[in-house]
């Protein structure tokens, strides 16, 4: 059977005349009669008796005629559905990100994204950085937002923009009275996150590219932790500057590092092929997440403002 046999079909069961149904589909009598001719050889009996006056169905043609009102509501719906997700006027998407990203810059990337597409339902995980990799790969999500990873695989890496990393200092620290240098900083304990942290690994590359090594008074699965360490006045830290929001939250300070700046770069995870709705946030993203960035970190705001 097909769609257009189907509609045939229940245009003449319904009117019970060939030139009713006709007028209905928009087609000529030797192209309906086909149709019906059509699905009557395909299924292996006749639907339809049809006179000089009048049109009659058969016990099969009753029997077809409620089945063939539902498939075609169904794929009717089907039509309507997935044409609703291509012009996303319909649709879901699940995203995760680094919760320095998810609670930073990606709220007004989506505020921006929802004026665009408001019917596009989106699920946020804010998960630790290497847990974004991981839901990106077993394609729980379509979008991950993440440090640059190593060994991408099958995926794609879209960068967004580049971040540097910054000092955290406890809050009444003389460390916070002025711009620091890594030598200094090093001096004190530091508190870090653990291995196999994309966020450690960053920090002791960049290190050991300057000569330094990095010897750890404490460390922890969180940055959030780190930052309740450093606000306590066990030690000293250093994390990305999309940190900067979630550290004074919690009452550490944030101090620019003069020499020696090490760099790492924010981005998209994904497969090759995404849904249209992915699609859609990825250009929003693009477009928005760098010129955020660097409003916020760099606006007296955030009680930040150098890098």
């Amino acid at each position: 059977m097909t769609v257009k046999q189907l509609r045939a079909f229940l245009a003449v069961a319904q009117t019970l005349s060939f030139t009713q149904a006709c007028e209905r589909l928009h087609l000529s009598q030797p192209a309906l009669s086909l149709a019906i001719k059509g699905l009557e050889e395909s299924l292996g009996g006749k639907l339809l008796i049809r006179s000089t006056r009048h049109v009659r169905l058969t016990p099969e043609g009753e029997s077809l005629l409620p089945l063939a009102k539902h498939l075609l509501a169904q794929w009717e719906n089907t039509e309507e559905r997935l044409r609703e997700r291509f012009t996303l006027q319909l649709g879901r998407l699940s995203v995760a990100a680094m919760p320095s990203f998810a609670c930073g810059l990606l709220p007004e990337a989506l505020a921006s994204f929802r004026q665009r597409h408001p019917k596009i339902n989106v699920t946020v995980h804010d998960v630790i950085n290497e847990d974004v990799m991981a839901m990106v790969r077993a394609r729980q999500v379509e979008v991950g937002i993440l440090f640059a990873p190593e060994g991408l695989g099958s995926l794609t890496f879209t960068p967004l923009f580049e971040d540097h990393f910054v000092a955290v200092v406890p809050p009444e620290s003389p460390l916070g009275r002025r711009p620091l240098d890594w030598q200094r900083l090093l001096q004190e304990d530091m508190i870090t996150l653990q291995r196999p942290s994309r966020v450690r690994r960053l920090l002791e590359d960049g290190l050991a590219r300057q000569g330094f090594e990095l010897s750890i008074a404490f460390e922890s699965h969180q940055l959030s932790t780190v930052g309740s360490m450093v606000a306590r006045g066990l030690g000293v830290s250093a994390v990305p500057s999309m940190c900067i929001p979630q550290m004074h939250a919690l009452g550490a300070r944030c101090v620019a590092l003069t020499e020696g700046l090490i760099e790492c770069q924010v981005g998209m995870l994904t497969h090759q092929e995404l849904s249209i709705a992915a699609q859609a946030l990825r250009t929003v993203l693009i477009d928005t997440a760098a010129p955020l960035f660097e409003a916020r970190w760099q606006s007296p705001s955030t009680g930040f403002t150098g890098k």
